[in-house]
């Protein structure tokens, strides 16, 4: 398991190669890549503020039981803070196991815990200032079925 909160940009196509390279233990591996999306059209930025202690705690937390959950082999989370523009890469996920459906549902289990969950903070960057990014019923609704 590995969980890195960073500020640095970061390959998900390389991270995923790395990922499950060299296992013969599993069947699956399933990878997310969550991108900065502008739905308004005006956003020119996006800044994520978190307290990287509570933050990496939380996340292993989550983490931790997904993997007993699901009977994962690795698991793998990315997320970036600091000042992201439209169409960069803000976050991975990755998830191995024996079978496929563990894979997936492990998978979609954390990317959940991560837009609803995570303590971070995001605020959207436009021309007319800053607002604070608040939370989506959908993603509540979502983390629900777990």
């Amino acid at each position: 398991m590995r969980i890195s909160v960073q500020e640095a940009p970061f390959d998900p196509g390389a991270e995923a190669a790395g990922f499950g390279a060299g296992r013969s233990d599993v069947g699956a591996v399933v990878t997310f890549a969550g991108l900065v999306r502008d739905d308004s059209g005006r956003m020119q930025a996006l800044e994520i503020e978190h307290y990287p202690a509570m933050t990496e705690r939380a996340i292993a937390a989550i983490t931790q039981e997904a993997m007993a959950r699901w009977t994962l082999a690795d698991a793998l989370v990315i997320h970036r803070y600091g000042r992201l523009t439209v169409g960069e890469t803000i976050m991975m996920v990755a998830t191995a196991a024996r079978h496929r459906a563990d894979a997936f549902a492990a998978a979609e289990f954390l990317m959940d815990y991560l837009k609803s969950r995570a303590p971070f903070w995001k605020k959207e960057i436009g021309p007319e200032g800053e607002s604070w990014v608040a939370a989506k019923d959908a993603d509540e609704a979502a983390l629900k079925r777990w």
